[in-house]
């Protein structure tokens, strides 16, 4: 695995872990999700997404490398793995970063700006990565993921979406997430992210890292939350923070229950590829809050 990843790489280290890279992923990503049509030009570009996707699989393969030995010490037992994928809420990477206490607490209203721009500009859409990753999932992992997608979607309301509330906090806060803007950081963690969910040989490491999300992302919603209610948003424009802090707690309980149980019950090969699914994306988490720590903080 670790040569494969590195085949793709120069001797002076990842040419994964860098801006450009995350950044021409990044567009790449934007630019062949978006609904288009059939041009004249398909045959170029199917051979730019070739070598894309090989791109791309071989930076995945690389943040495989960095978490496999850890993910290798996961239990394979249907008890076990629950109780080991539950327990990284306090002891994954990234968890209990102070990042999050100094936003809830004494950031100022640029700085909270700042942060939610790069966040914004980083969303991979937990609603389009819960579509991608269920297609032709095993019954009762897939239905709990149409439960997920559709309480994202609103239950088919549009004031109820996630998506159209992360739209008007970006309103409110009047500020323009853009690629160029935000710290490769964040791009590479909204690349793996998609990465997971739209190559299907990666799909339970997508189960992992949704889940992982689940898991661990109410507490530090609702101290963004606080940050924002603090500097005077009201508590209906800092909504999308402070429902992912309520609902996501009873989201990560369905999924470990629903998704994940019934899939180690059926091959324990799926709880290692979910095991190095959630690493990975706490991983990229903690280079996220890193990246974000030294700017906020100089």
């Amino acid at each position: 695995m670790a040569t494969r990843a590195r085949d793709f790489a120069n001797d002076s280290g990842s040419q994964f872990l860098r801006d450009s890279f995350q950044r021409g992923l990044a567009h790449w990503n934007r630019e062949r999700l978006a609904p288009g049509f059939p041009d004249g030009d398909w045959q170029k570009t199917f051979e730019r997404d070739v070598k894309m996707q090989r791109l791309e699989g071989a930076f995945l393969e690389e943040l495989r490398d960095e978490v496999a030995d850890e993910a290798a010490r996961a239990p394979t037992d249907v008890e076990g793995f629950i109780g080991w994928f539950e327990g990284l809420k306090a002891s994954g990477p990234g968890q209990g970063d102070p990042l999050f206490p100094w936003l809830a607490e004494t950031a100022d209203k640029d700085q909270l700006r700042w942060f939610f721009e790069q966040e914004a500009a980083g969303e991979a859409g937990f609603d389009d990565l819960v579509a991608m990753t269920q297609v032709k999932l095993p019954v009762r992992p897939k239905l709990e993921l149409a439960r997920n997608y559709w309480d994202e979607m609103g239950h088919g309301t549009a004031k109820g979406m996630h998506g159209p509330m992360l739209d008007a906090l970006v309103e409110t806060l009047q500020v323009a997430p853009v690629i160029e803007q935000t710290v490769w950081e964040s791009l590479a963690l909204a690349n793996a992210m998609t990465a997971m969910a739209s190559n299907r040989r990666y799909a339970w490491h997508s189960v992992g890292a949704l889940g992982v999300i689940e898991l661990t992302a109410p507490t530090r919603a609702g101290l963004v939350a606080d940050g924002l209610k603090r500097v005077g948003l009201t508590a209906k424009e800092a909504r999308y923070f402070t429902l992912h802090a309520v609902l996501d707690v009873k989201h990560s309980e369905d999924w470990n229950r629903e998704a994940i149980r019934p899939a180690v019950a059926e091959d324990p090969r799926r709880a290692t590829a979910m095991a190095e699914g959630a690493l990975i994306r706490l991983k990229c988490g903690e280079r996220c809050f890193a990246a974000y720590r030294a700017r906020l903080w100089g």
